[in-house]
């Protein structure tokens, strides 16, 4: 039976409704998890360590899929809730229509920027040439990507978070067996890990496309739109939190590389890709709670239902309480095995990265929390808090600690910078969280 956004929620039917969103972050973060698997365990560690350094560019580059699909679907999901759905649909279109042309500018920026970015990042020789490969193959994929990033966030909108799940279930599956095939089978190295990335997002991105510009079973679809300028700029400051956190997130990335290189070398950035490639996993986890409860909270703000408001936010909060212990307990247990898994065939690497891993992972007790409160904001449309949030988070902390933390504790306090880092902002996000709790009514 489906669920819709004006039913009053139980812990169960808010884990159903949710679940797909979940599902849908932790398959959209499999593409590059499996891309560092194969390639790691076919082609060697300078080619893991070549996409490590180059992909924290390549998802900056993506940073206004992200921005539109929640600042967006928080306006749309808000519009339909006052009951003005005609006008939620042509808000749809306008922002859809716009991350396309967008894409293509930028997947064309992107590839001419590659070589320069990686040679500032410290790549050369080969690690520089691989780094330019996955590049450029990847950013084919870029309009089509940013779709896929827009359409997670609409699919629960429109009341179809399954469809969406079954989308990225389909693009992630494609993505793994072509890994397999090219990489494993194949012997196609680099660019054959790339490719199945690029074919995935295709899937990811284009389908949804084909689903909304005919008539439908969902709240939403494709059609006729007008350039509104204002719901442009609302959509990209109510979006700002998550463009910041995608942009920050890239900046300090290449930051935590550059530290490596030089307290490392080439096998700290192969430990710490892989650290992040487990935590990929892990936060989409967080994430996909986030992007699949936001539609409720901007509805119900919309609609005035204060009651149910506070019923999910206490709802929420003992969620994601309870998944950071849990996540946190077993990635202790996971270190060792997920270590193997990645870089078994080179025991110094092996150990560094088993003894990082444990060290990083206290990050998950808390890091819920700050992932939430952004979102939450986002989805009262109030662009400016969240945006806030975020840009502690996952600049100016992160920033610091990485920077301050390793002249203390040496290639420890790079390890344990995030965890710093997230701490501090919890302190923020709480502040926010009771200061403006009279104003919204959800506690």
């Amino acid at each position: 039976m489906k669920i819709q956004l004006s039913e009053h929620f139980t812990y169960r039917k808010l884990l159903r409704f949710v679940m797909p969103s979940i599902i849908m972050m932790i398959f959209t973060s499999i593409y590059s998890v499996v891309d560092g698997l194969f390639v790691s365990n076919y082609v060697g560690k300078t080619a893991l360590a070549s996409i490590n350094l180059i992909l924290p560019f390549i998802m900056g580059i993506s940073a206004l899929g992200f921005m539109i699909g929640t600042g967006g679907s928080a306006i749309v999901a808000t519009t339909i809730g006052e009951g003005k759905k005609d006008l939620a649909n042509e808000y749809f279109s306008l922002l859809v229509y716009v991350t396309t042309i967008g894409g293509i500018l930028l997947s064309i920026l992107g590839m001419f920027l590659t070589p320069a970015v990686a040679s500032a990042l410290g790549a050369e020789g080969e690690l520089l040439k691989d780094c330019i490969l996955y590049g450029r193959i990847s950013f084919i994929s870029m309009p089509a990507f940013m779709l896929q990033n827009v359409f997670q966030s609409f699919f629960v909108a429109a009341e179809k978070p399954k469809l969406g799940l079954g989308v990225i279930i389909t693009a992630g599956v494609t993505n793994m067996v072509l890994d397999l095939l090219f990489v494993g089978l194949c012997g196609f190295g680099l660019a054959g890990a790339a490719v199945a990335t690029v074919c995935g997002e295709f899937i990811g991105g284009l389908f949804p496309i084909i689903y909304f510009a005919r008539k439908n079973s969902s709240l939403l679809q494709l059609g006729k739109t007008h350039l509104d300028v204002r719901i442009i700029v609302k959509t990209c400051v109510n979006g700002s939190s998550e463009l910041m956190t995608n942009l920050s997130s890239s900046i300090v990335n290449s930051l935590f590389n550059i530290q490596l290189m030089k307290f490392a070398g080439e096998n700290g950035v192969a430990a710490y890709g892989t650290i992040m490639y487990v935590s990929f996993v892990f936060v989409s986890i967080f994430l996909g709670y986030s992007i699949g409860s936001a539609p409720l909270i901007s509805y119900n703000y919309g609609a005035a239902n204060h009651t149910e408001l506070k019923n999910l936010f206490r709802k929420s909060l003992s969620l994601i309480g309870i998944s950071g212990v849990a996540i946190a307990i077993l990635s202790q247990f996971l270190a060792i095995p997920l270590s193997i898994l990645f870089v078994g065939y080179d025991k110094e690497l092996l150990l560094m990265t088993q003894h990082a891993f444990r060290i990083y992972c206290l990050v998950y007790l808390v890091n819920g929390f700050n992932i939430y409160g952004s979102s939450f904001f986002t989805a009262l449309n109030n662009g400016l808090i969240s945006a806030v949030i975020s840009f502690l988070r996952t600049l100016l902390f992160q920033v610091g600690t990485v920077i301050v933390l390793p002249m203390i504790f040496g290639i420890d306090g790079i390890w344990s910078a995030v965890t710093i880092a997230e701490i501090l902002t919890l302190c923020v996000t709480v502040t926010f969280l009771v200061k403006q709790r009279e104003r919204y009514h959800y506690a």
